[in-house]
């Protein structure tokens, strides 16, 4: 028999803590508010209790029913944890739930949930704790798990769930999958007796390579959305499983099975997850993202105060190439000084060496005395008597082939005894001490040195399953990993009010753990490309817009309607303009001018607000067809930004919007006037050709 334990209510959501008076294990269920949870195991069959930790130790026995290599969840190591406590703990506005389950060996598991008033997510993480006198292994251990989803369907609820999740590969980042659970082949047995589960994430150092780690379950015939989010910059997995009617989803490190993960715990030691962040709603499917992306506004508000204005920037990169020099940055400097940028960084190239290209000489980090005779003093100065804040390149995590550190193995990630190399790059071991001591000479060295106000952080390799030096491959990664933040954290303590860009090859380490100690990120890679709307929209349901960094790479030979839909496109996020700014005409740059005004207009509406999609399903991204949009709302300032995309094949459609009824257009944007048909809450635009943006600047009447 299941029974409640507890329940709380958390802002708009409800927890629920029941348990199994024979087995005593415990489960997690979340609902929002005005969904109280009834047990209904009557209904369903092989309602089985699903732990709120999922663990599996080095040595006992492994699930049956199919499960080996499937999934490593709810084997007898899970079964074997029983009730033992539960506690609540206030700390300010933070109030956290702690339930304590121990196993007859001496093993206590501690599931940690926290809440934060007037915040729309819970936080959840598990700690294993070692009472006993003997070593334990550990090969599973989840951040959070959630179950019986969804109490409201009947029986096992064919054609009611479905999982969304977000794909991401190299500049095309952030495209979300919608599937059945039948599609999934997650309907349960005739018998109730074989495992379903489908157990995805990314393995290696960029937790962004396949998968976003977020997932989202729907009841769509209730309308119900659950959803999870993981901080973690290693590999990680998630997970939907079933065995009877219920379904239960739950996500933390990639384990022994997925991502080569084992860990040993000494005698009276623990160990503690990353962090995960969960949200439930209804209604909405596009809320349970907002609501997700919210749990880091509260961190970044208390970022660097000169991002509280999203300020422009200028990144060189896409002009010079990997080759800034002193003399081609002051002919920058000059074209842009007075354009309303407020950053400009000095991109990659400015350590390389003579006859050695720039993108494998990463690491020894010596300013080119070719490129900048005089050092970068003289550079920073030109930028910052300008008035625009300096920023400077930085690949911390790897080395390039032709650089003196790719020759010191000592210091190096290994892997089978082997200095663990990709083409064109080897990786630094951070948990050494000398190489934490050499990235602080090289790296906060030259920051402080300089007086660089502004770095981007560069990753364009990963580590894969991981290295040696730990008891599993995967766990000499997550350590390598725990020490790279470290070092950020170490940056802002040495540099304070220091602005960071997180960029793995544009978007590859999108997650919230580095999204949280950064002001802001590469959105992408696709620095010239016509897919970058899409893209762009995308990230909305994965980052904070206010974190997305996105380029108007500007070329000489651009129409008025080609720049245009490029400066359009940094709506949806940070604006950063690059590109042949030393040879555009008067023409061109009116068209870029209007564009910073109009962006510094809506970006308190890009900061703060709610997005809502419109559109056609676009199948190709590099060879788009149909049409966009994105309505980004501030409610309590009562402003909009509606942002259209015209792609092939959009010329001469005329397309609708609906949008709340009491706004008013106050601007338009594009390279010439437009006509535009607004009345009683519903816009009219016809495409006059394709490959075309517009964007909309609207008030409360």
């Amino acid at each position: 028999m299941q029974n409640i334990l507890n329940s709380y209510t958390f802002g708009d959501m409800n927890v629920t803590y029941v348990i199994d008076d024979e087995t005593q294990n415990v489960e997690l269920v979340l609902l929002p508010v005005g969904y109280n949870y009834v047990n209904r195991d009557d209904t369903k069959d092989k309602p089985y209790i699903d732990s709120l930790v999922q663990i599996k130790l080095v040595g006992d026995t492994y699930n049956g029913a199919y499960a080996p290599g499937v999934t490593m969840r709810q084997s007898p190591s899970v079964t074997g944890f029983k009730y033992k406590s539960q506690s609540i703990k206030k700390d300010n506005e933070t109030t956290e739930v702690g339930t304590i389950l121990e196993d007859e060996r001496g093993y206590e598991v501690i599931h940690y949930l926290s809440y934060t008033e007037g915040e729309k997510t819970l936080r959840i993480r598990s700690c294993f704790r070692n009472n006993s006198n003997n070593t334990v292994g550990l090969e599973l251990l989840s951040s959070f798990s959630l179950g019986k989803i969804s109490p409201f369907m009947e029986g096992d609820g064919a054609d009611t769930l479905k999982l969304h999740r977000i794909r991401s590969v190299w500049s095309m980042e952030g495209r979300k999958e919608t599937i059945s659970l039948e599609d999934l082949q997650l309907e349960p047995s005739w018998g109730g007796h074989a495992v379903r589960c489908e157990r995805f994430g990314a393995v290696g150092s960029l937790p962004v390579n396949k998968y976003f780690p977020i997932m989202v379950l729907e009841d769509c015939k209730n309308h119900l959305y659950w959803g999870a989010q993981l901080m973690n910059n290693a590999s990680w997995q998630m997970e939907v499983y079933r065995r009877g009617d219920y379904v239960q989803m739950s996500g933390g490190l990639a384990d022994r099975e997925f991502g080569h993960w084992m860990k040993n715990i000494e005698p009276k030691a623990e160990f503690t997850t990353p962090v995960s962040i969960i949200s439930v709603c209804s209604g909405d499917e596009e809320e349970i993202y907002q609501r997700l992306t919210s749990s880091l506004d509260k961190t970044i508000d208390l970022g660097p105060e000169c991002e509280q204005s999203l300020p422009v920037m200028f990144n060189e990169y896409c002009t010079t190439w990997g080759n800034p020099s002193h003399e081609n940055i002051c002919n920058i400097v000059n074209a842009v000084k007075d354009k309303g940028f407020e950053y400009f960084v000095i991109d990659c190239g400015w350590y390389k060496q003579k006859d050695v290209p720039w993108d494998v000489s990463m690491g020894d980090y010596d300013v080119s005395e070719e490129l900048f005779p005089d050092g970068l003093d003289k550079t920073v100065q030109v930028i910052k008597e300008a008035g625009m804040k300096p920023g400077i390149w930085f690949e911390i995590d790897n080395v390039g082939e032709k650089s003196q550190a790719y020759k010191d193995t000592e210091h190096l990630l290994k892997r089978d005894g082997y200095p663990l190399t990709t083409t064109m790059r080897r990786f630094w071991d951070l948990r050494q001490p000398y190489v934490q001591d050499y990235l602080k000479s090289k790296v906060i060295g030259t920051l402080k040195k300089y007086g660089f106000e502004y770095m981007k952080m560069d990753c364009n390799d990963t580590v894969g399953i991981g290295c040696d030096g730990a008891e599993s491959l995967g766990e000499g990664l997550r350590q390598n990993q725990e020490e790279s933040i470290r070092f950020i954290q170490k940056v802002k303590e040495e540099v304070p009010g220091i602005v960071l860009e997180n960029c793995a090859s544009g978007g590859h380490k999108l997650e919230p753990l580095m999204m949280s100690i950064c002001s802001m990120a590469s959105f992408s890679d696709a620095h010239e490309c016509e897919e970058i709307p899409i893209i762009a929209a995308n990230l909305h349901r994965v980052i904070l817009p206010r974190q997305s960094q996105i380029w108007a790479v500007i070329r000489q030979t651009d129409s008025l309607k080609r720049i245009a839909y490029s400066i359009v496109n940094t709506f949806l996020g940070r604006m950063c303009i690059s590109g042949d700014v030393t040879a555009l005409n008067n023409s061109q740059w009116k068209v870029i001018d209007e564009g910073i005004a109009f962006y510094k207009k809506i970006a308190p509406v890009i900061k703060e607000g709610k997005t809502y999609f419109y559109g056609e399903n676009i199948s190709s991204y590099r060879h788009p067809n149909g049409w966009q949009a994105i309505l980004r709302e501030n409610k309590d300032l009562g402003e909009a930004v509606v942002i259209i995309h015209g792609f092939n094949q959009a010329k001469g459609k005329t397309i609708s919007i609906t949008i709340p009824n009491e706004y008013e257009i106050k601007h338009c944007y594009s390279f010439r006037d437009e006509k535009i048909d607004f009345s009683n809450g519903l816009i009219k635009y016809t495409f006059s050709d394709d490959m075309y943006a517009i964007a909309l600047y609207l008030t409360k009447k």
